[in-house]
């Protein structure tokens, strides 16, 4: 095993040894040792961390220097000592620029890539990157785990069902917590309490935990998906289906735009449910597009008094049209709830997971960076769908400059 500690020669191995990806494999393959970074990622305002003490242990084991920027980990209820423990190193933000590898939540700063070494490589959500253009002049590697293809090969690296599937957790803890009302069926003595109605927008990954969620909590849940597909999964979890009087059909891993003949019939039925629900959790988002309004404002005026909508599809417009994003707002008695970043509040195993996607990711990275002759020609297709930037180029046309 190689030592950890920093020795003067590995100080050098950004400027020095990242002039091309041929001379990088050659060293990973002598040494198979690597400077990683986890960056703090309170400058967005996230609690999250993507390393965790467990997994700088994992890497630490494996021979690889790790460094954090101090209480990267502690909003996430991480210290600093269980990292030094953990064999890793704390450090200030300006070390960024001695990694060989960068691991982070969230796209950098412009003040985090004006510090990168050139030919540093990028692991994080990165599908939009605001300063795409210093990336590319520095030529960083650029993979962007938020394009991680649904496979099952991949699913351990899937951060964005990791991270979906705690959001539809929570969000109906949180409904749970500010309805004015009960979930459960419950006999008292002073009468019967009934079950909540909770009516769930959209059966991807956060959709079907917040279904499971709230049938454990005891809610009448019902749940809409634009995806035929949706229904056998809504229904072994317990809840009704809502079906849509439309003879046209959608079915895959993701939603897609539907016509304007299915929007009218799913319109008209929304409108029937909508008044009797106490809850209404909406999650409904399209890759890479503004995320499609389903309730109107006039719906909303038909719900009950006390009821709520909490809206997960904020950051991208929401599905509601009057949802503002990061804010609760009251509209005649229905409150619209949307978190600025919901997982801040389950930040724990937020990074918990985050963690193990991102270093099951680096291991698939390790083992490619020793076997082929370039990482532009991988013929993996978790690496070929990740890859965004590398050597000053575009790889994948899902990259835009911004």
């Amino acid at each position: 095993m190689p030592d950890r500690d920093i020795h003067p020669e590995n100080l050098s191995l950004s400027a020095d040894v990242y002039g091309t990806m041929h001379q990088n494999i050659e060293i990973a393959r002598k040494r198979r040792v690597m400077r990683i970074f986890a960056v703090s990622e309170g400058r967005w305002a996230d609690r999250r961390v993507s390393v965790t003490p467990e997994n700088a242990k994992k890497l630490t084991a494996l021979g690889h220097n790790v460094f954090l920027e101090e209480g990267a980990g502690s909003d996430a209820g991480f210290r600093d000592q269980e990292y030094i423990d953990a064999g890793a190193t704390i450090a200030g933000a300006s070390d960024i620029r001695k990694a060989d590898i960068v691991f982070s939540v969230n796209s950098l700063t412009k003040e985090l890539v004006g510090l990168l070494g050139d030919h540093t490589m990028l692991i994080g959500q990165h599908g939009k990157c605001d300063d795409l253009k210093m990336l590319l002049e520095k030529k960083i590697t650029v993979f962007a785990l938020d394009w991680i293809p649904r496979t099952s090969k991949a699913q351990y690296m899937d951060v964005l069902s990791s991270q979906a599937s705690l959001a539809g957790y929570k969000a109906v803890i949180e409904s749970a917590h500010i309805l004015c009302r009960g979930i459960p069926l419950m006999m008292t003595s002073a009468g019967t309490v009934p079950a909540a109605r909770v009516l769930v927008i959209g059966a991807g990954v956060a959709g079907l935990q917040a279904i499971a969620t709230a049938k454990r909590l005891g809610a009448v849940v019902s749940a809409f998906d634009v995806r035929t597909s949706a229904k056998e999964q809504v229904e072994s979890l317990g809840a009704k289906f809502i079906e849509v009087d439309s003879t046209e059909k959608m079915d895959g891993v993701y939603a897609t735009e539907t016509g304007e003949d299915y929007k009218k019939a799913q319109e008209t039925k929304l409108r029937s449910v909508l008044p009797s629900q106490d809850v209404v959790i909406t999650t409904a988002q399209i890759p890479g597009k503004k995320a499609p309004i389903i309730v109107k404002a006039d719906m909303v005026a038909t719900m009950k008094n006390g009821s709520l909508i909490l809206d997960l599809a904020s950051k991208t417009g929401g599905n509601c049209e009057l949802t503002r994003h990061g804010e609760t707002i009251d509209v005649n008695g229905v409150k619209i709830v949307a978190f600025a970043n919901i997982l801040n509040l389950i930040a724990y195993d937020a990074s918990r997971l985050y963690s193990k996607n991102v270093c099951a990711f680096f291991e698939l990275l390790a083992q490619e960076l020793q076997s082929n002759g370039s990482i532009a020609d991988s013929k993996d297709d978790i690496i070929v769908a990740t890859l965004l930037a590398y050597d000053g180029k575009i790889i994948n046309n899902k990259l835009e400059i911004s």
